[in-house]
Order: structure tokens, then sequence, then C-alpha cells
């Protein structure tokens, strides 16, 4: 594994003699323009802060089930739940044909739940679980022949809509005996992917809501504290209706999900995505969670799909400009969803074709061979926060800056983003941090063009599309996150700590402080959700 698991410490009886020299390296290799911005933020940190979930961990996305057999994805889904806490995985085709679920065979249909069961024990067994969502039509049960992907998933709506709960009841009931009704209480069960969109069901919505009631009561006839929601739609859509029609027909919904993306909501590889992010707007997702929040009401709401775009092969995906995008979302849907649910953790995805460049803009936090991309490394610097944010003054065009507290000390984090196309420059930060007790050390980490950027590294040897064990070892260095001493300067019980943020870039500043000088955490203001 190549995540960073040491740290580096800062002595602030040093700080005077590094200073220069980590305002020269700063200058040399983040700076890329003569007269850079600048901007001032500043926290009281005496203050009683929000109680900060971690609430993007709860589930992370992947391609469709057949995929989660392969080693090498069991392999980086391991390493996502160590190093990015992440706790349930979803993804598609649980019960298309090439998983076997539901077949017909000499006119018989034969159920067979062998290969669900291996990929859900090795869940379980590194302490992960499935946020599972029920799709797509076995053929035996289809009403046509639409289909999708590569893998030809079904996306007719049944036949027999009592077959189709006999499917489930059986599956449920099935998953109660194995694993025990305790822990499938834990698991949440999302009933089919996005059928607003034609590509995915071709059915009407009130197809669909049928869909739901057959699947909802199926499920809770097996156990009524199974967790079932919908409409696991596109862009926010549906939500009042299918609202109201369980209310109105008193059908069983436990949670609302949806999925968006600040580009189209279903995404081709020929898309023009710069001029569709260039024509978005900045925190548009944040504007998307608080409709969403409303219309759901008190019922928690689960987002089981977001990213940077929806276009499988989007350069950006694998650049800065993602890492930056992704602290900015996450931090900006705090307080407002239960769930936050990435697409995806791993390149190993084939929903069109199984592709071997090593970067190919595809989802995934890690690439084909387990190279952390630079939002990987976001996710590794979300992980470490602590639990209580502090409220922070001050504001920028691009940049955003939040603190985190923790038990030992605190994390600045800030982000210098914009839209592809919009004006962004380097910033010059002074960052003041109030009524502080003297830091016992400081460190920073950074993600930009110059650092935790392989794809730069893969460009600067020539794109190839195989690697050998000596690049692949070159670039798993390229893509770490290397701590360096952070200088400061401390007096009348406030830090001022000032850098330099490129654009696109993020930067962590971890300080740490006497254990006894810690300020009190446990005094949150309630989050309003």
């Amino acid at each position: 594994m190549f995540g960073l698991k040491t740290r580096v410490l800062f002595d602030r009886r040093d700080a005077q003699s590094k200073q220069s020299l980590h305002r020269r390296r700063l200058g040399d290799s983040t700076v890329t323009s003569a007269n850079p911005g600048s901007a001032n933020f500043n926290c009281q940190i005496s203050q009683a802060g929000s109680a900060f979930e971690h609430f993007w961990e709860h589930t992370v996305g992947s391609d469709h089930a057949p995929i989660a057999l392969r080693a090498d994805w069991q392999a980086q889904i391991q390493r996502c739940r160590e190093e990015l806490g992440f706790r349930y995985v979803r993804f598609h085709g649980l019960l298309s044909d090439d998983m076997g679920t539901l077949i017909m065979h000499q006119d018989r249909l034969l159920y067979s739940f062998f290969n669900i069961d291996q990929i859900f024990d090795f869940l379980l067994s590194i302490g992960m679980r499935p946020f599972v969502e029920l799709s797509f039509m076995p053929t035996a049960l289809a009403s046509g022949h639409a289909t999708v992907f590569r893998y030809a998933a079904n996306v007719t709506p049944p036949k027999d809509y009592a077959q189709w709960a006999e499917l489930v009841t059986r599956l449920v009931r099935h998953w109660a005996q194995r694993y025990s009704l305790t822990e499938v209480r834990q698991w949440f069960f999302e009933v089919w992917n996005e059928p607003n969109l034609e590509p995915f069901w071709s059915g009407t919505q009130a197809q669909y809501f049928s869909l739901y009631e057959h699947t909802a009561r199926a499920i809770k006839s097996v156990d009524p504290a199974f967790k079932v929601g919908g409409p696991a739609t596109a862009k926010n859509a549906w939500i009042d209706e299918f609202v109201e029609f369980c209310e109105s027909n008193q059908v069983p919904v436990d949670f609302i999900s949806t999925h968006h993306y600040p580009t189209d909501a279903l995404g081709h590889e020929d898309a023009d995505t710069e001029t569709q992010l260039s024509n978005s707007q900045r925190s548009l997702l944040r504007e998307q969670l608080l409709r969403a929040k409303a219309q759901a009401g008190k019922r928690p709401l689960y987002y089981t799909e977001w990213n940077s775009s929806s276009n499988p092969r989007d350069p950006l995906h694998d650049e800065p400009y993602a890492a930056a995008f992704v602290i900015k979302t996450v931090m900006e849907a705090h307080g407002m969803v239960q769930a936050y649910s990435f697409w995806t953790f791993t390149d190993i995805f084939a929903e069109n074709y199984f592709p071997s460049v090593p970067f190919h803009g595809g989802f995934g936090l890690l690439n084909l061979h387990g190279i952390a991309k630079p939002m990987y490394r976001a996710f590794e610097l979300l992980h470490r926060l602590g639990n209580e944010l502090l409220e922070v003054e001050g504001g920028h065009p691009t940049v955003d800056t939040w603190v985190v507290r923790s038990t030992t000390g605190l994390t600045v984090l800030v982000s210098n983003h914009a839209l592809p196309r919009h004006p962004i420059e380097p910033q010059n930060l002074s960052i003041t941090l109030g009524a502080a007790p003297a830091p016992l050390s400081m460190v920073f980490e950074q993600i930009d063009a110059d650092h935790a950027n392989a794809k730069a590294l893969w460009q600067a040897i020539g794109a190839p599309q195989y690697l050998d064990a000596e690049q692949l070892k070159r670039l798993a260095d390229a893509s770490a996150l290397h701590p360096q001493p952070q200088s400061w300067r401390y007096e009348n019980r406030t830090m001022h700590i000032e850098i330099t943020v490129p654009p696109q870039g993020v930067v962590a500043i971890t300080v740490e402080f006497e254990q006894h000088s810690v300020p009190p955490v446990g005094s949150q203001k309630k989050v309003l959700r």
C-alpha cells in the first residue's frame, strides 16, 4: 500500500530558522505568477464548534457487481477502507444475468445467490457492508429487451411484479439467515438506479413507483426494521412525487436517495465536459443539496452518486482540479446529508469497456494500478480531520478555508478552486488563529500541479500505456502526500500563518498542541439537519 503513515513533527524552537527555507520552496514550486493575490482568514479557536460528522465516509461507489469478484478490486477497496474510512460500498447489477442471481433454465426459474455471497462475505471480512442497490432486471423477469452498458443490463419493468417481489423476498430472507437480522438491519436497500433516465429505466414514473412499492413491501415482510429507500434518481428528480406517492399509499420509505453531478446526469466520453463545467456555477452541488434536503423533509438524505463530472473519460478526474473540487464540495455539504457517496473508488470499471491506459479520466480515486489520484489524497486529508468544525471569518472568490478541531490539535484546510475557464490565480493567505495556546508542532501537506500529482510524472515519462515495476514505484511516490514543516509566528496567544495556494490547489496545515493545552472539545453547537 502506498498510503503515507508517518508524520513529520516540527518543534516550534526551529520555526525561525526554517521559515525562510519554507518560503523559498513555496516561491519556487507553487507560485505561478509574479504577483499572487492575497486574502485574510481568522478563527478564534476557543469557540464552541459544530459537531462534524464524516458523512462522506458512509458509502463509496463502484462499477457493477461482478467486478467485485476481482482480486485487484478487493485489494483496492480494502485499502480505501483502511486509509479513507469508507464503511459501505454500492454498485449496480446485483440482479443482472452475469451474476446468475435468477435465470430461466429449461423453463424453470433458478435462483443462485452464490456470487452475491462471495462479495458480501468479503466486504464483511474487511469491516465494510453493502449499500444494496436492487438492479437490474433479470432477463427471466423482464418485460422487454432494452439494455444499458457493455454488460447488457436489462432496464425494463418486470412482466410480473409478483415474481419480482418473490425474488426480492427470497434474496433478503437469505441474507437475514446467512448474516443475521442484527447485521442486515445495518444495511440499506435502494430500489433501482436513476429511473428518471431512459437509458436506465424504459418504464414510466408510475411503473417505477409500483416497482418500489412491491420491493419495499417485500423487504419489510422479512423484517420491518430493514431500511429501504429511493427514488435513486439523477439530479434530485422525482423526490416530491416519490414522497407524495409513499405517503398517499402508506408505502414504507426510510430514506431518500438521489444523485448529482455538475454536468449532464448521464455523461458521455465524447462530451465537451470542459464547456459544460465552465457554464456551470461554483457551489452548484450545495444549491442542489439545499433543495433536496427541503424536499426530503425529516427523512434521512443519502446521495449515492456524485463526482466532479459525469463523464467517464474526463481528464480532470486525474488532476488536481478534482481534488480541490472534492474538498470544497464535501465541506460545503456539512450538516445537510447523512451520506455522500463518491462515484467511484477505483478505475477498475467497465461500463463501456475495460481500459488499459493508466490515466484515462476514469471516475476512480485510484487508477487501474492502485496509484492514488489527487482526489484520493483529498479524501485522505478529509479522513484525518477531527470532529468539531469552527467558524472562520474571511472570504475570497476562489479560496475557502475551514478549521476543524481534534482531540490533539486542529487542521486548517484550504482549497483554491474555480471552474474551468474562470479566473483563478495563486493566492497568498494570512491565517490568524486567536485565543490559542502555543503550538507544539505544525506541518503542511499540499495537492496541486507539483504535489501529489502522479499524472504529471506519467505524462513527463511519455504517457506509457503499460507500466513496468520501476515506473509504478516512481508514480506511487509522486502520488504521495509529503508533510513538510510549516512556519508560524506566535504572540499574544495568537498564531499567524502565511501560505501560498496555487490554482486548483489544496493545503492542509496540521497543528499539534501540548495535551494539557488543547482547547476543550465536546461543547459543540448542534448541527441543523
